[in-house]
């Protein structure tokens, strides 16, 4: 497929939906997943079996995909037994991982079951545990943190985790560079907190956008403006070229780089747009 080479990182739902807007003009999408997540299926696949968390990278593999039978079967969650909260396609990535021994090649497989065109790396190759300074203490886990209060600042553990070569390659070749939207310190910044992952978007010459989110979330980033958020990335090295808000969404604060207000948001701005998303990044190539 023509079209312009993308990277798009984070987690959860909000990678998702970047990865579905990307679809509608990109050539080819590789998405960086953030793997700190320790709760849920993901949290006990992850301790039962010492991978990466496979649950965002579950859901990036669905959103890339056509097929749609296969991508309704992997959002499929068991509710009773043994298997109760797990996820199949959970299930599959970590049979995958343990059968390979390799969870990249797991991802792969799982990524060619689906039908993909497009390529899902991990933003490490191994688990890491999140780690913030919140209020001059501490907190470690992704859950943790999340509840924790007002964080001043991430990091994973171990700061030397490694990153996939394909993934460093995909950001050096890329036409643009897509971090967010999501939880800014459980999902954005734990993906671009790695280090060899930061020094790569800053060497980096595809255009950096940054997607806002569309309100706070508590007590993650409670009274955050989009000034916020921007100032969040560049304390943890990360400069963008520019922002992508949804007007009147987020207070602007006194913001220093440039910003694209656009609609980018359902109507009642519970989440983004899919289809508008993809529209207003295509314009920012």
């Amino acid at each position: 497929m023509e079209g312009p080479a993308v990277v798009a990182l984070g987690g959860g739902h909000g990678l998702s939906t970047t990865l579905r807007a990307a679809k509608s003009y990109a050539g080819h999408i590789t998405a960086i997943v953030s793997v700190a997540d320790d709760g849920g299926s993901s949290g006990r696949l992850r301790s039962a079996f010492g991978i990466p968390a496979p649950g965002d990278l579950r859901r990036c593999l669905v959103a890339l995909a056509d097929n749609a039978l296969w991508t309704k079967v992997f959002e499929h969650r068991f509710n009773t037994g043994e298997l109760q909260g797990h996820a199949f396609g959970n299930l599959v990535i970590a049979a995958l991982a343990d059968y390979t021994g390799d969870f990249e090649v797991a991802l792969y497989e799982t990524g060619q079951l689906l039908g993909l065109q497009h390529t899902v790396f991990p933003a490490t190759r191994e688990p890491v545990v999140l780690k913030a300074e919140v209020e001059g203490v501490s907190v470690e886990g992704q859950v943790a943190v999340s509840n924790a209060g007002r964080i001043s600042g991430v990091s994973v553990i171990p700061p030397d985790a490694r990153t996939p070569e394909g993934a460093l390659d995909a950001i050096a070749t890329a036409d643009q560079i897509v971090i967010g939207p999501g939880s800014l310190f459980t999902s954005v910044l734990a993906v671009v907190a790695v280090p060899a992952i930061r020094d790569a978007i800053a060497a980096a010459s595809g255009r950096k956008v940054y997607v806002c989110n569309l309100g706070p979330q508590i007590p993650e980033t409670a009274d955050y403006d989009v000034a916020g958020h921007v100032g969040a990335l560049a304390a943890h090295g990360v400069n963008v070229d520019l922002c992508l808000c949804h007007p009147g969404a987020l207070p602007m604060g006194d913001i220093d780089v440039a910003c694209v207000e656009e609609p980018i948001a359902a109507a009642d701005l519970s989440e983004h747009d899919p289809t508008l998303l993809g529209q207003a990044l295509s314009r920012l190539i």
